[in-house]
């Protein structure tokens, strides 16, 4: 399965993987998705926001065990992040077959569309609008930096955006799901374990700051008679790096898009995004707080007119302590427990149906970059604690 998978979406020059919602690297893992469900005798659907659900048992029969990720992927990021759990549902059904289990509940595998955001700036659109936590209207307003709208996308595709929105009936299945996921991070490493368990997710969101200045020729404008954006934005940068140390957070500016983009001119207009993270709501808010103020500050100085648009956000979520004790149990007892920075689908469905996740161990640390790695055997411990969570819940 994962040598299938390898080539798809894979930048010859980078290494590194470009696999956007609804494009055809989207479709090519979306079909691999599906022949993998079908050469399983699994029953294969699409729901009205596109995610794909693979069933072995009853759909319709409630209390279902649901495990699975996602196949897309962050700008030129790494192999793992996503289909990895994916891939690992997968091998774990193949695991309990091979254990002649006889499961007493319905299981699904799912793959859920578009969740580390990277064509429409949001990340997990396919279970939040599942979840009811993006309505259809926002959703429609989604755009792509060529001006594509996400239903314009979804129908270039191939699917009718007419019927995107919540969907409890189908949530209401579900008992429990479980997200395995390679460790965005070396705790694991650090500890010598192969596989955790997520406690919780820290709040996390994604601000847009447009800095407004005035274009000018960038050889002949006095640097005195300047309003350079540029400017501006980097004190900003730099104010999130020194606000998050201090906090003990973390805040990013990753994504950046200036007008009109020229060597020779001075900027217009730079528009940057901050990604940040804390283990808890009030140091979150302090952070971002602190990051908004030093960027008004320096647009005051330079002349420069600010605008601020919070664009996404996700509170803290814990994961079901009752759901999380029973994997600890299934598991032995001893695994790790976890927090992390990084936002899952497991997470966004945690306000709808009790939710866990699995952590596979990541050697470097490092993840939404071709560099993220896992190693052969820490995965298959992975598919075997995965393999025998699902036993547990779904033959009781």
């Amino acid at each position: 399965m994962w040598n299938e998978l390898r080539p798809i979406g894979r930048h010859a020059d980078s290494g590194g993987y470009r696999r956007y919602a609804w494009t055809a690297a989207d479709a090519d893992c979306r079909a691999w998705f599906r022949g993998q469900a079908e050469s399983r005798g699994l029953a294969y659907e699409v729901d009205r926001n596109g995610n794909q659900w693979a069933w072995l048992g009853d759909p319709l029969a409630g209390d279902a065990v649901v495990t699975g990720s996602h196949l897309d992927s962050v700008p030129d990021g790494g192999a793992f992040d996503g289909p990895l759990g994916v891939v690992s549902s997968f091998a774990a059904l193949d695991e309990l077959r091979a254990r002649g289990t006889a499961l007493t509940r319905p299981l699904a595998i799912t793959n859920f569309g578009d969740e580390e955001g990277a064509r429409f700036g949001l990340a997990c659109v396919g279970s939040r609008l599942a979840a009811g936590q993006l309505t259809k209207e926002k959703a429609y307003a989604l755009r792509d930096a060529d001006g594509v709208s996400l239903p314009q996308a979804m129908e270039a595709a191939g699917y009718d955006p007419d019927s995107i929105g919540a969907d409890p009936e189908r949530l209401s299945r579900i008992g429990a799901f479980v997200e395995l996921h390679v460790e965005q991070g070396r705790a694991l490493d650090l500890s010598g374990d192969r596989v955790g368990i997520a406690s919780a997710i820290w709040p996390h969101g994604r601000w847009r700051f447009d800095f407004h200045g005035e274009a000018n020729h960038a050889g002949t404008t006095r640097l005195v008679d300047r309003r350079d954006p540029m400017l501006t934005y980097a004190e900003t940068v730099l104010a999130a790096r020194r606000e998050a140390a201090l906090a003990g957070a973390v805040a990013t500016f990753g994504k950046i898009s200036v007008e009109p983009n020229g060597v020779n001119a001075i900027p217009s207009l730079v528009r940057g995004w901050l990604d940040s993270r804390a283990a808890d709501q009030a140091t979150l808010d302090t952070v971002v707080t602190a990051v908004e103020k030093a960027a008004r500050e320096h647009a005051d100085r330079d002349g420069i007119d600010l605008n601020v648009v919070r664009e996404s956000f996700t509170p803290v979520v814990e994961f079901e302590h009752a759901l999380r004790d029973e994997l600890n149990r299934i598991l032995g007892g001893s695994v790790p427990v976890l927090g992390t920075g990084a936002g899952h689908d497991a997470g966004i469905l945690s306000a709808s149906v009790p939710t866990a996740m699995l952590f596979v161990r990541n050697p470097t640390g490092v993840s939404h970059s071709p560099r993220e790695f896992a190693a052969e055997d820490d995965c298959v411990a992975g598919v075997l604690a995965l393999a025998d969570v699902l036993e547990g819940l779904a033959c009781r």
